[in-house]
C-alpha cells in the first residue's frame, strides 16, 4: 500500500492531536547517541574494505589552462599505484538538487587549490608525499579577475513597485548606508570524504553526503553510468551547513580510481582541500534604504545586494529572499547584482540568503529606529504587514509579533535604555541589540517505508540523511506516535539508496518532508490494522502495543498474521504558492566591550522561534542553539580571506578561520512557541535548523553600537573596527 499526498490544500485534521503513545514532542535523547559518543558510528570514511587504496588530490598552484603534467617521479615511489587525471575530475562541487555532474575541468583552471588529479597509494602518508612531486606546467588563459569588479544585473532578479526614490524624498526618517559581509566557509567537523567500491558494473560509495537521491545521479552523470548501477551509503553525517548538498571531487575522485585500480579507494579532504575545494558562501555587498513616516510606518524599502560565483555556475547568494515580505512599505526595489570571479565556487551555506540579508538589513532598522527614537522592538511591531506586500498573498501563519514579545519578556528588555555608550561598568561598555528572524519555508517530495511486525516492533526506511540535526530521533519519534509503541521498539534506517528516496537534508524541509512520508506511510499501516478490526483510521486507537476500538483492546499480536507494510509519498503542491510561508523568531543580547582593547564579549542571549509543530524539543532548542553561535561568530570573527593578488584562500585551516569558542558563547537560552501550520505539511510542521541563525548577528552588532556609539557596517566586527570607531 502506498499513500501519497500532494499538498494542494492545508491538511488540518490535525492527525497528531489524536494519537495516545505521548511520544512526540517530548525530547527524546537521540537514538544514535550512543553510538555517536562512544566512536561506533560509522562515518563516510571508518568502514574501510580490505586492500582499500588512500588518494591525495594534487591541486592547482595558479589559474590558467593545464598545459603540462610530469607525475613520472610520483608514479615510480613504492606503494603508488596510479595517477588520476582528465576530465572526468569534476573541479567545482554540485550546488545542491543539481542532479547533473558538475562543471569539468578538462585543464582549464578556475581558481587556486582546484583539483587537478589524485594520487592513489597504499597508505594515506605516501599519496601525500607522491602528490607533492607532481610538477606542471600551467599556461595563461582568459580568465575573470579574482576580485569582484564587473557584475551583470540579471533582469529576472530584479523588482520594484511605487516610487522608493520619492518616498525616500518624502520620508520623515530615513536610512540609505552600504554594508558588507565577508564569505564563509561551511567547516563543518568530518571533512568530505568517499570510499568507492565497484563490483563488475555496480559502484558502490560510501560518503558524507546530505541528499542522496541527487547526489546517485550526479555520481552517475559523471562517471557516465546508469544511476541503477549507483548504491550510496551515508548513514552518519558528521555536519554539512550546505557543503555536502552535491557531490565533491573527493566522491568522483574515488570512484575513478577504484575502477581503475580494481581495489576499494578511500578519498578524505583535508582540512585545507575543504576550504579550497567546497562551497564558499560568497562575500556580499548590500545596499538598504528605509523610508517612514514620523510614526516610524514604513513607506520604502530598497534592497540591493552584490554578489560572486565563478563562471558558468547558475547558484547566486539570494541575500534579498525574505526582504519582499519581512516588513510593510508601499514603494519597494530589490536589485541583484552577480560577479564572475576566479575564486573558489559560492554555493549554500547555512541559512543561504537570509543568513546575510537578514543581518544586514536588521542593522539597518536598529539604525532607522536610533534615528527616529522609536524603540526597535516596537517600530519591528508597526510594521508587520497583515498580508505578503508584493504578491498580496495571506501568511500561511504569522508568528513575528510574538516571537517579539516573548523574546522581550523573557530576555527583560528594557525599552528606556540609554544612549549608546551610557553604561560603564569599569572599563567595559555595557549594550543591548536585538533583531528580527524570518526564514522562508517549503515542502520537497520524499518517500518513506514503514513496516510493522506483529511482536509491536516497527521498521523505519527511507535514504534520509542525519547530519546532526536529529532526523534519526525525529523519525522514531512520529512512528513511534502513529504505531502506538514505545520509541526503543521503532528502528530507523537511513541512508541508503536501495530505501525509499527522500527529500535529503537541505533548505530546512527535512524534518517536514521526510516526517511527512513517514506520517502518510504509518497512516497506511493503521488503515490495514482498521480493516481488520472492521473500524475507520480515525477511531482506530493504537497505545502501548494494543489497537482499540470501540469497547475492543486487542493486542497487535492477535490483530496482525504477519508484517505489515506501507510506504508513504509526499509531494508539493498548490499550497506552496497559495500563501506565503515562513518560519519567525526574535533575538535579544547584552554585549559588553572593553573600551580599552575594543574586544566584545556577548554576555548574555536569547531567541524565540515560531516554526510550526515542534516534533522533539530537545532538538528543536540544539539547531537554534547552534544557529545563534554561528550566529555570534558571524558578527565578531568569522571571515574568509582571499589575496587580493590571486585570490587564493588565505586562512584555510579553523587555526585562522575563527570560529567562536566557549570563551565567545553566553548561555544562549532557547523559546519555542506554540505554532501549527496546516498549509506546510499533513503534520503542520516548519523547519528550523536555519531559522536560528538568520538575523542573530545583527542582534549583536546592534548591541555594540548601543554600547559604544560605534556603527559597524563591515562584517565581522573585530576590534580593529570597534577601536577605530572609539577612538
Amino acid at each position: 500500500m502506498t499513500i501519497h499526498q500532494k499538498m494542494d490544500a492545508p491538511d488540518r485534521r490535525n492527525r497528531l492531536d489524536d494519537m495516545a503513545q505521548g511520544v512526540l514532542s517530548t525530547p527524546l535523547d537521540r537514538p544514535d547517541g550512543p553510538l555517536k559518543v562512544s566512536g561506533r558510528a560509522p562515518y563516510a570514511h571508518e568502514v574501510q574494505p580490505a586492500g582499500m587504496l588512500h588518494g591525495y588530490f594534487v591541486r592547482a598552484p595558479k589559474i590558467g589552462r593545464l598545459a603540462r603534467m610530469d607525475d613520472a617521479i610520483a608514479r615510480g615511489i613504492a606503494g603508488v599505484e596510479t595517477v588520476i587525471s582528465g576530465a572526468k575530475l569534476i573541479r567545482n562541487p554540485c550546488q545542491g538538487t543539481a542532479n547533473v555532474a558538475p562543471v569539468q575541468p578538462d585543464g582549464d583552471i578556475y581558481y587556486i587549490g582546484q583539483p587537478i588529479a589524485l594520487v592513489v597509494a597504499d597508505t594515506f602518508e605516501t599519496a601525500r608525499a607522491a602528490a607533492m612531486t607532481v610538477t606542471f606546467d600551467i599556461a595563461e588563459a582568459d580568465r575573470q579577475p579574482v576580485n569582484p569588479t564587473d557584475y551583470d544585473t540579471p533582469e529576472d532578479q530584479q523588482s520594484a513597485q511605487g516610487d522608493l526614490d520619492t518616498a525616500m524624498a518624502e520620508a520623515a526618517f530615513s536610512v540609505d548606508r552600504e554594508y558588507t559581509t565577508p564569505a564563509h566557509n561551511s567547516a563543518a567537523m568530518e571533512p568530505h570524504a568517499a570510499i568507492a567500491e565497484w563490483d563488475g558494473d555496480k559502484l558502490l560509495l560510501r560518503g558524507s553526503l546530505q541528499m542522496l537521491k541527487y547526489n546517485r545521479n550526479e555520481i552517475a552523470d559523471s562517471l557516465g553510468i546508469d544511476p541503477s548501477n549507483v548504491r550510496l551509503l551515508s548513514p552518519y553525517v558528521g555536519g554539512g551547513f550546505g557543503s555536502k548538498l552535491g557531490i565533491a571531487p573527493d566522491a568522483v575522485g574515488a570512484a575513478l580510481a577504484a575502477k581503475e585500480t580494481g581495489r576499494p579507494v578511500g578519498v578524505v579532504l583535508s582540512r585545507q582541500q575543504v576550504f579550497e575545494a567546497t562551497m564558499r558562501r560568497s562575500e556580499t555587498k548590500q545596499r538598504i534604504r528605509l523610508a517612514a513616516d514620523a510614526d516610524g510606518v514604513l513607506s520604502g524599502i530598497g534592497h540591493d545586494a552584490w554578489v560572486s560565483n565563478l563562471p558558468g555556475e547558475s547558484f547566486s547568494e539570494p541575500v534579498t529572499q525574505a526582504t519582499p515580505f519581512l516588513y510593510g512599505g508601499v514603494h519597494r526595489q530589490i536589485g541583484h547584482h552577480i560577479a564572475r570571479v576566479s575564486r573558489t565556487c559560492a554555493g549554500s551555506v547555512r541559512a543561504p540568503g537570509e543568513a546575510v540579508g537578514i543581518t544586514v538589513f536588521e542593522i539597518a532598522m536598529d539604525e532607522l529606529a536610533c534615528a527616529s527614537g522609536i524603540d526597535p522592538v516596537e517600530l519591528r511591531r508597526r510594521n508587520i504587514p497583515d498580508q505578503d506586500p508584493t504578491s498580496e498573498i495571506p501568511f500561511s501563519s504569522h508568528k513575528l509579533a510574538e516571537a517579539l514579545d516573548d523574546g522581550a519578556r523573557t530576555f527583560g528588555w528594557d525599552d528606556t535604555l540609554p544612549e549608546p555608550g551610557g553604561r560603564r561598568e569599569g572599563e567595559w561598555l555595557i549594550g543591548q541589540g536585538m533583531a528580527s528572524a524570518v526564514r522562508v519555508n517549503s515542502l520537497m517530495e520524499s518517500k518513506a517505508r514503514v513496516t510493522l511486525q506483529p511482536d509491536g516492533t516497527a521498521l523505519v526506511e527511507t535514504d534520509m540523511t542525519d547530519i546532526g540535526t536529529g532526523t534519526y530521533a525525529i523519525l522514531t519519534q512520529l512512528a513511534a506516535e502513529m504505531l502506538g509503541l514505545h520509541a526503543a521498539d521503532v528502528k530507523t534506517v537511513l541512508g541508503d539508496t536501495d530505501l525509499p528516496p527522500a527529500s535529503g537534508s537541505g533548505g530546512s524541509w527535512g524534518a517536514g518532508s521526510s516526517g511527512a512520508s513517514v506520517f502518510l506511510a504509518c497512516q497506511g499501516v493503521r488503515q490495514k490494522i482498521a480493516e481488520v478490526l472492521d473500524t475507520t483510521e480515525e477511531d482506530l486507537t493504537l497505545k502501548d502495543g494494543m489497537a482499540i476500538a470501540g469497547n475492543r483492546s486487542v493486542p497487535l499480536a492477535q490483530v496482525l498474521d504477519g508484517p505489515v507494510e506501507s510506504e508513504g509519498h509526499i509531494e508539493p503542491g498548490d499550497t506552496g504558492d497559495a500563501v506565503r510561508q515562513a518560519t519567525w523568531g526574535s533575538y535579544f543580547c547584552e554585549v559588553a566591550v572593553n573600551a580599552v582593547t575594543g574586544e566584545t564579549r556577548v554576555r548574555r542571549m536569547h531567541g524565540s522561534f515560531a516554526a510550526g509543530r515542534i516534533l522533539n524539543p530537545k532538538t528543536a532548542r540544539s539547531q537554534c542553539l547552534g544557529g545563534m553561535t554561528f550566529g555570534i561568530g558571524m558578527a565578531l570573527t568569522e571571515e574568509l580571506m582571499h589575496d587580493p593578488r590571486d585570490g587564493h584562500i588565505v586562512n584555510r585551516d579553523l587555526a585562522e578561520y575563527h570560529l567562536p569558542v566557549n570563551l565567545d558563547v553566553p548561555q544562549i537560552t532557547v523559546n519555542l512557541l506554540e505554532e501549527r501550520d496546516p498549509w506546510a505539511n499533513p503534520m503542520q510542521v516548519k523547519g528550523i535548523g536555519e531559522l536560528g541563525i538568520c538575523g542573530a548577528a545583527a542582534a549583536v552588532v546592534n548591541g555594540i553600537y548601543q554600547a559604544t556609539g560605534v556603527r559597524v557596517r563591515d562584517l565581522p566586527a573585530t576590534l580593529d573596527k570597534v577601536m577605530a570607531g572609539l577612538d
